[in-house]
């Protein structure tokens, strides 16, 4: 098992230059800001990009970033049991804007309108479902059954720092990578 680290931002920032950064989010999420020269490639992707991210630690430390921290440290230890290195950024993009540093993004064209990130995506969601249960719980004392599901799944998730819901939201079309965008990402992999 290779093994991971983490950075801070401020530690980051210092050494980018030489440093490959893989953003493990959503591509909406990408869109709506990441850190300079990152490249995207969506957690659920990470088992396709295995070969070109170890190619990539080869030449280069791999940094892997999401939004708080969360879903780069899954992504570190997937790679970490494919033996491929990689350090996390402590407190992920949130952090490495709160200390001052720049977010790039991409053309406006390529900019999906209304980005929205998946913690913000998973509250809507799971506070829909609640009003829902709760709703129909009027109707139905059972149906609050789906509203105390949905209360026990966010317990879960935060004790197991999983998220159930942002993997399935993960695969909705508006959080999907397109194919070529995928390709072109892994190709720049290999010719860093």
């Amino acid at each position: 098992m290779a093994p991971t680290s983490a950075l801070t931002a401020d530690q980051a920032d210092a050494r980018l230059r030489e440093l490959t950064v893989i953003d493990v989010r959503t591509p909406g999420e990408y869109a709506s800001g990441h850190l300079p020269d990152a490249h995207n490639i969506p957690l659920d992707h990470l088992q396709r990009a295995l070969v070109a991210l170890k190619d990539a630690a080869t030449r280069t430390d791999l940094l892997i970033v999401c939004a708080s921290g969360a879903r780069s440290e899954n992504a570190a230890k997937t790679l970490a049991n494919h033996n491929i290195p990689a350090a996390t950024l402590t407190g992920g993009t949130n952090a490495w804007a709160e200390h001052g540093h720049d977010l790039h993004y991409p053309r406006a064209c390529d900019v999906p309108q209304n980005t929205w990130s998946m913690e913000r995506q998973v509250r809507l969601t799971a506070g829909t479902i609640v009003l829902i249960g709760l709703a129909l719980g009027l109707l139905h004392p059972a149906f609050q059954l789906i509203s105390a599901a949905i209360a026990g799944g966010l317990v879960f998730s935060a004790l197991t720092n999983t998220c159930g819901m942002a993997v399935v939201l993960a695969k909705l079309p508006h959080n999907r990578p397109r194919q070529a965008d995928l390709n072109s990402t892994l190709a720049a992999l290999s010719q860093r």
